[in-house]
């Protein structure tokens, strides 16, 4: 029993990496449009590079999982991330750091696909829900520190000469990244993250995992007749957005606060998308209770329109607005994910594992959409750019319309809570395991 404690732990882990390794991009966004004098277009491709790759590989991961199993695939996702953040740390150029990154997401790619079936054996299936919400939590904090991690290092490693910072950490990344290029140390950290999980995860026996068949990939003719389905098309093109929303905002607030209202990204910049992350966790709590007293779809026409508000007054409010309404984009798109996911799961009767790659797949939407507001935003302001988010939220706002599940979530009424509930209703949940595969990006 405590071998799997240990396991779960180390599942837990990896998400917090994650996180770690896929929400930092925001912050350094501003630093590397200033270091290589580039375009926001030009900016844009970085995301563009991490994110292509999910929509490239999930579906073969899946197969590459199935196939030579998660223990493999786990140590083989950390070794391409390891060597494309190495390659980027010794050089830091930009068509290298394009490459860095889609290898770094390749190998998110496949990690994803590989640990939630681990998680609900090494954790026990009575477990695995209780489980699932921890590895969010671990990947919400990672989202949460990881900013504050890159203003410390940025800040120290620029002002060290004045302020004579001697700690070994600092004094470290001082002699081996360019001074030019202090925030470089997150690519260092990085590598060392992935080559410590592949040093430690290498001698570990990690339990045999029997696939559930809703967590099948299922063969290319099972997803070619999928894509047949309007409403699987409909449902990719809602994870599309909603990834394309949420990388959007994370992405290119911090560049938006430093070029309208002049504030440092390295340190409201990056507080900012911190509180964003954390927001976005913590909202994922007031979701599961909204969901038990109202229908999903009211929820999520009640949560995507706020969340349309939000935007509108970070966009056009002053700065002092800003820094609020767009954390709290982040607060209102928590419990996006999770009904989509359910919605359309709960839409199609069959191959769950198979329609489930297809809708991560959807996190393409990560790449796409922040390249777009990148490309507006050089022609008419990124102002004008981000206006561009209206129209995948305005997509997501319509699910709440046009949804039509076969099995609704199932409610209580408020005055269930204060007397005798009445007996439960048989119900079905489509959903499965899958419902909880989508770790925060």
């Amino acid at each position: 029993m405590r071998k799997k404690h240990l396991i779960v732990i180390l599942i837990l882990f990896i998400f917090f990496v994650i996180s770690f390794l896929t929400n930092i991009l925001g912050p350094l966004i501003p630093d590397i449009i200033t270091d290589f004098e580039m375009s926001l277009t030009m900016a844009a491709l970085l995301p563009f590079a991490f994110f292509i790759a999910y929509g490239v590989f999930s579906i073969p991961s899946g197969v590459a999982v199935e196939k030579y199993g998660e223990k493999s695939s786990i140590l083989g996702a950390f070794f391409i991330a390891f060597c494309g953040a190495i390659l980027f740390s010794l050089i830091p150029t930009f068509p290298i750091a394009l490459l860095s990154l889609f290898l770094i997401g390749s190998g998110m790619a496949m990690l994803q696909v590989a640990i939630n079936p681990l998680l609900r054996v090494a954790g026990g299936e009575e477990n695995f829900a209780f489980n699932s919400v921890l590895g969010q939590l671990a990947f919400g904090l990672a989202s949460f520190v990881s900013p504050f991690l890159f203003s410390y290092l940025v800040l120290n490693l620029e002002g060290y000469s004045e302020t004579g910072n001697s700690s070994f950490i600092i004094t470290f990344f001082h002699n081996l990244v360019p001074a030019e290029l202090p925030w470089v140390s997150l690519y260092w950290i990085f590598a060392l993250i992935c080559l410590l999980m592949l040093v430690f995860i290498s001698p570990i026996k990690l339990p045999k995992v029997e696939r559930n068949e809703d967590e099948k990939t299922g063969n290319w003719a099972t997803n070619k007749d999928l894509l047949k389905n309007k409403k699987v098309i409909l449902y990719f093109m809602a994870v599309f957005a909603y990834v394309g929303t949420e990388q959007g905002v994370a992405n290119w607030m911090s560049q938006f606060l430093s070029q309208y209202h002049g504030l440092n990204p390295r340190i409201e910049g990056a507080s900012s998308i911190s509180l964003f992350w954390g927001l976005l966790t913590v909202g994922c709590i007031l979701g599961l209770i909204l969901l038990k007293l109202m229908d999903s779809k009211l929820v999520l026409k009640l949560f995507s329109g706020a969340a349309i508000l939000s935007l509108t007054a970070a966009l056009f409010g002053t700065a002092q607005i800003a820094l609020i309404a767009f954390p709290m984009v982040g607060f209102f798109a928590s419990v996006m994910w999770s009904i989509i996911i359910s919605l359309a799961l709960n839409s199609v009767r069959n191959n769950h594992g198979a329609l489930s790659g297809i809708l991560c797949s959807g996190i393409v939407g990560g790449a796409v959409v922040p390249l777009i507001v990148g490309v507006l935003g050089d022609a008419i302001g990124l102002r004008g750019g981000m206006v561009f988010l209206y129209l995948t939220l305005g997509f997501i706002f319509s699910i709440g319309f046009w949804a039509n599940p076969l099995i609704n979530n199932e409610t209580i009424k408020i005055k269930e809570l204060f007397g005798s509930p009445t007996p439960p209703k048989p119900f079905t949940d489509f959903s499965s395991n899958i419902y909880n595969q989508k770790i925060k990006i």
